[in-house]
Formats: C-alpha cells, sequence, structure tokens
C-alpha cells in the first residue's frame, strides 16, 4: 500500500531538478493541432500551463486556428485558397480570421485556462502594438505572388507580456499582425511563437504538432543539433511541413533561446512530459 505513494514521491522527485532549473525562466509554447481541438487534450494542455506557473515557470502561449478559420469560411460560403502552404487573405477573409483566432479561439484558451486554477490575459499582435508586422511576399519558381494580407513578423515589443509575467498572468496570444500604417496581418503561428520567444531571450520554445516529433529515415530523433538539421534539410531527410518547424527553432536558437522542442501535442500533458521528466517526449532541437 505504502509502494504507490513512494512512487509518487519519486515522481516528484525526478523533476525536483528541472523545476529548479527552470525557475523564473520563460517557455514560449505554440500550441496547435489536435491538442487544440480534442476536449481531454484542451483540459490536460490548461493543467499544464498552471502548474508551470505554480513552480515559477512563466508560460507565453501563441495559437493557430487554420481549421476553424476553414470552418467559418465554409459556413459563410467563402473558398478556403493556398499558395504553398500559406493562406491567401483577401480583406474579407482577413476579417473572419481575426474573428476567429481573436474573438473564439483565443477567448477559449483563456477560459480553459482560466477554469484549470490559472490567471489568463488574450492578446492580439494589435494590443500594445505587441507584433508589428510587415507583408510577406511568397516566391514559387523565382515569381513574386501577392498572397494578401499575410504577414512576416518586423518587430515584437516584448514590454506587455514582461509585465503580464511580472503580475502572475499567463499571456495567451493570437497570430494577428499590425503595420506602422496600421494594416491587419495574418502571420503563421511558428514564425510569432520564434520571433517571441527570440524577443524574450526564452528559455525553451516548444512547438506543439501532431506527429511525435522529427523522424529522420521514418524514426523518431528525440536530439538534433541545428548543424544535423541543415545536414538533413539538404539531403531532404526532413522535408515538407517540418522544413518550416525546423527552421524556426534554427533561428530561435541563433537568436538568444537556450533550447527548442517539437513535441507531440496529441499525448496528454505532453509540455510537462518535455519539461520535467528524463524520457521526454518528441524531438530537442539544441545549439
Amino acid at each position: 500500500m505504502m509502494q504507490k505513494y513512494i512512487d509518487k514521491v519519486n515522481i516528484l522527485m525526478e523533476s525536483f531538478p528541472y523545476i529548479k532549473e527552470f525557475y523564473g525562466k520563460t517557455f514560449v509554447i505554440k500550441y496547435g493541432g489536435n491538442a487544440m481541438t480534442e476536449e481531454n487534450l484542451k483540459y490536460s494542455f490548461a493543467q499544464d500551463m498552471v502548474l508551470l506557473k505554480y513552480v515559477g515557470i512563466n508560460p507565453v502561449i501563441i495559437h493557430g486556428g487554420g481549421p476553424q478559420i476553414n470552418d467559418l469560411l465554409s459556413k459563410v460560403g467563402k473558398e478556403s485558397r493556398f499558395e504553398s502552404g500559406l493562406r491567401v487573405t483577401d480583406s474579407e477573409t482577413m476579417e473572419y480570421a481575426e474573428m476567429v483566432l481573436v474573438g473564439q479561439v483565443n477567448k477559449e484558451i483563456v477560459k480553459n485556462i482560466n477554469l484549470a486554477g490559472g490567471k489568463a490575459v488574450g492578446l492580439s499582435g494589435k494590443d500594445g502594438n505587441l507584433i508589428i508586422a510587415e507583408k510577406l511576399f511568397h516566391y514559387n519558381n523565382n515569381e513574386k505572388i501577392d498572397i494578401g494580407l499575410v504577414g512576416d513578423v518586423k518587430h515584437i515589443n516584448s514590454d506587455i507580456i514582461e509585465t503580464l509575467e511580472n503580475k502572475r498572468y499567463i499571456p495567451v496570444i493570437a497570430p494577428i499582425g499590425v503595420d506602422e500604417n496600421g494594416n491587419t496581418y495574418n502571420i503563421n503561428a511558428d514564425t510569432v511563437a520564434g520571433k517571441i520567444a527570440e524577443s524574450l531571450k526564452a528559455e525553451k520554445l516548444i512547438l506543439l504538432t501532431d506527429i511525435e516529433g522529427v523522424k529522420i529515415d521514418d524514426l523518431l530523433v528525440t536530439s538534433l543539433t541545428t548543424d544535423e538539421i541543415t545536414e538533413h534539410i539538404n539531403s531532404k531527410k526532413i522535408s515538407g511541413g517540418m522544413i518550416p518547424k525546423t527552421k524556426c527553432c534554427m533561428s530561435a536558437i541563433s537568436n538568444g533561446v537556450k533550447k527548442t522542442h517539437i513535441i507531440d501535442g496529441r499525448v496528454e500533458h505532453a509540455v510537462l512530459l518535455e519539461s520535467f521528466t528524463d524520457a521526454g517526449v518528441g524531438t530537442q532541437i539544441i545549439r
């Protein structure tokens, strides 16, 4: 009977060195995929964020919302168009995207964290000029293609995030940016997460995905260096949607982030498993 309690204490002791190491540090977490749509995963993610805050770690959440945008566009009879994976975004599509990301998805995440016992605050890049954007042009075979109100990050004004962290709040950020002329842009959530992690000199950047992590020759690799990532991209062992994710991690590491992780968001409590256990879950990318 007593052994099960001893086992629980041993689990706590395994996490203790990690809690000690990360106390007072910032984790930037890109939240998306199944973790954001399945009810049990939504709740476990919210619990993870609250626990991080209570043990002295500052989680900063950046979320996506592509499937939810697709659903709304379908309901209003508007076609979703993509160019090499990037959503072609006219002014009407931008209005719908902002409505979903800021008014629906963001507020649901805030609600879930608050229900789990945390104090979350929802933001978009417009709040406090948090994300200053610039128009992103797409190139296909050296042809410059205008894909509308799709942006890239020009600058992050991280003061508002640091203020919320110091007041014990958990920032939840929608990837909407604004340029100097007040134009609104939809920005890739991985990109925003990486740039915010860089601006905060975060301890960790964690990208939640719908796969186990980075696979080389169909085998999960638990740890990779930036040099190895470059080598595997050049040899095409890393391809498709994993290329921008790994490049995002490489950029973050080159600009002051200590460690980056691509993890399986389909696993309950994936963030805690990666952060506080010896086994981890997914792939860590280091300098």
